[in-house]
């Protein structure tokens, strides 16, 4: 089987993370395996292996011809099967099937606002669906909407998974005291809540005045980010909480810390639980989106409600004051992630819904 995960970037988001996994793991699965990205290079381009065949295209607007005919020679001289498309990039995957009618689409949803769907109307979807094979929903959500809403009957459900990889050579250099670390990551987006986080340090700073909070994700220097800038200033958090913006080495960062927390207050599936639990970290999360389903017990981290402060706070002090309990709750969850969310397990799943949909023969 033969087949290119295309991607609009190579930001650090969710997506962008997804089918660079899918690109990496298939390349030891699959004859060829290739990344296509269309519009913007990024970090995540330093962890593709250096067997996934790479092609950036460029592209300019949103009909870009050259960038279409550039993709379809690719695709043909390559032999290629099907395109794994992730998010945005659908358009682009259709436009270049209308030239090329024999290749397959597979559309991958990694929608991340996914507490209310009514109103998630996209009508270029909705018609680009008629050419999709089938649709991978990244939670159970997306799945009924897109039976709901898309003109495509193979719908299904695979979680995201995480690569259990070392950590690269360069390190990251934190802040704070050696041992009394707390990590966030999560882009800069009003989704994730970092005031949650904010709220917690400043409750926390004189209680425990050695600990500290580290937040990794991508600043998109917005309002959003000027007025989180804007509250550390306030509360006087400048020597509590610490913003490093986007890594492409936060494994680095996971290994230097002892609790990880995620705020958000709409998720789908997050990658960062499912890092978190492979760096044997104890987790407190809010209780949205799949967030559940990877925590699916008190043995495995504590899940508050979204926007609880006092229930957030409790948690991660009672993860700072028992040792046991909090080394025990991490190892649970690393094995569950290792169990449920591996490469392994959902390649090899992914790959046989792909033979169930086509005659190809891996």
């Amino acid at each position: 089987m033969r087949i290119v995960q295309i991607i609009d970037s190579l930001e650090a988001g969710g997506a962008e993370r997804m089918a660079v996994n899918y690109a990496n793991a298939l390349s030891k699965k699959i004859e060829f395996s290739g990344l296509v990205v269309s519009r913007k290079e990024g970090l995540l381009l330093n962890q593709i292996d250096k067997k996934v065949s790479y092609l950036f295209l460029n592209k300019k607007k949103k009909v870009d011809r050259q960038a279409v005919f550039r993709l379809r020679k690719y695709l043909q001289s390559n032999r290629v099967d099907v395109i794994h498309a992730h998010s945005s990039s659908f358009f682009i995957a259709v436009l270049v099937k209308l030239t090329l009618p024999k290749i397959k689409i597979i559309w991958h949803d990694h929608y991340g606002i996914s507490q209310d769907l009514s109103s998630r109307k996209n009508l270029s979807l909705k018609l680009g669906s008629f050419f999709f094979m089938g649709i991978i929903s990244v939670n159970s959500a997306l799945k009924e909407w897109a039976k709901s809403y898309l003109l495509t009957s193979n719908i299904t459900y695979f979680p995201n998974f995480v690569i259990d990889s070392s950590v690269s050579g360069e390190k990251i250099n934190l802040k704070g005291f050696e041992g009394k670390r707390i990590i966030c990551v999560a882009n800069l987006r009003a989704q994730k809540n970092h005031d949650l986080v904010l709220d917690a340090a400043n409750l926390m700073k004189n209680k425990f005045p050695d600990w500290s909070f580290h937040l990794f994700g991508k600043d998109f220097e917005d309002s959003y980010s000027d007025r989180l800038k804007k509250k550390i200033d306030d509360l006087k958090l400048h020597d509590t909480v610490f913003f490093y913006g986007t890594t492409d080495t936060v494994g680095s960062a996971l290994e230097q810390c002892q609790i990880a927390v995620l705020s958000s207050v709409s998720e789908g599936l997050p990658l960062a639980i499912l890092e978190y639990g492979m760096y044997k970290l104890p987790v407190v999360a809010t209780n949205v989106g799949e967030v559940s389903k990877i925590i699916t017990s008190e043995n495995e981290g504590i899940i508050v409600e979204s926007n609880d402060l006092n229930s957030f706070v409790t948690a991660i002090e009672k993860l700072i004051n028992d040792q046991n309990y909090s080394n025990r709750i991490a190892l649970a969850l690393h094995q569950n992630v290792q169990l449920k969310f591996s490469e392994t397990s959902i390649i090899k799943e992914y790959l046989l819904w792909l033979k169930s949909l086509t005659t190809f023969t891996a």
